[in-house]
């Protein structure tokens, strides 16, 4: 196998990584948000808002990641939006920002789930004892739900981030220079096929381990906190 490429190459699959990981905390970040929000529609019972929040978690859910990525670029549109320097890159914001909105929607679908599940998984006491503390229930979900449900939905939240690092790839689809794209820049500038592609796949190795590694990490120290 021919590395010959990699002095001169180095930098498209550095900040390739580099926007990939960005792209990727953002989206986990909004998606997070969305989810939350969702799921707590979800258990307002009104009736027309979580009719909306269903239809959108069956249709962000229930078609493809790559279709939903270009509807969303053709149908936003956003040609006014300026074109940024990264390193050796030059980023249209008009490709980037659907790109993260469109993966942070689809993620807010998904985390939505974990999250409803999450809040239902602590005890309904935990609710009777706040309230009968006069407790408000706002206050009741914020500091006495929430951040138990946080502990029981952090696993999703690890595994999101890591499908999020892997499903970035399909924004080279619109002409993002994230890492697979970047990876096939090299690929065509070169003329050889086979190991630009390999040193990426390396590389979204790399971070998926790194990012489960930490997660089991702060999984253990939770799980010891409530231990004690």
């Amino acid at each position: 196998m021919d590395f010959s490429f990699l002095p001169k190459y180095w930098p498209y699959f550095n900040y390739g990584v580099l926007l990939t990981i960005i792209v990727s905390v953002l989206v986990v970040f909004f998606g997070t948000i969305l989810g939350v929000f969702v799921a707590l529609v979800k258990r307002s019972n009104i009736k027309i808002l979580d009719l909306l929040v269903s239809l959108y978690v069956w249709i962000f859910r229930g078609t493809p990641m790559i279709v939903q990525i270009m509807v969303a670029f053709v149908w936003m549109n956003m040609q006014a939006l300026p074109v940024v320097r990264f390193g050796i890159f030059d980023l249209e914001l008009s490709r980037v920002v659907p790109g993260v909105i469109v993966l942070s929607l689809n993620s807010g679908a998904y985390i939505s789930e974990a999250v409803r599940a999450g809040i239902e998984s602590v005890p309904k006491g935990q609710m009777e004892a706040a309230y009968s503390l006069g407790i408000k229930p706002l206050k009741t979900l914020r500091y006495v739900i929430l951040p138990q449900a946080i502990r029981n939905i952090l696993p999703a939240l690890g595994n999101e981030f890591v499908t999020i690092i892997k499903d970035s790839s399909l924004l080279q689809t619109i002409g993002i220079m994230e890492l697979w794209n970047s990876a096939q820049t090299v690929s065509t500038s070169t003329y050889i096929s086979l190991t630009p592609l390999l040193v990426a796949a390396g590389y979204y190795l790399v971070l998926t381990t790194v990012m489960t590694s930490l997660l089991k990490v702060l999984e253990r120290k939770m799980g010891q906190g409530v231990s004690k």
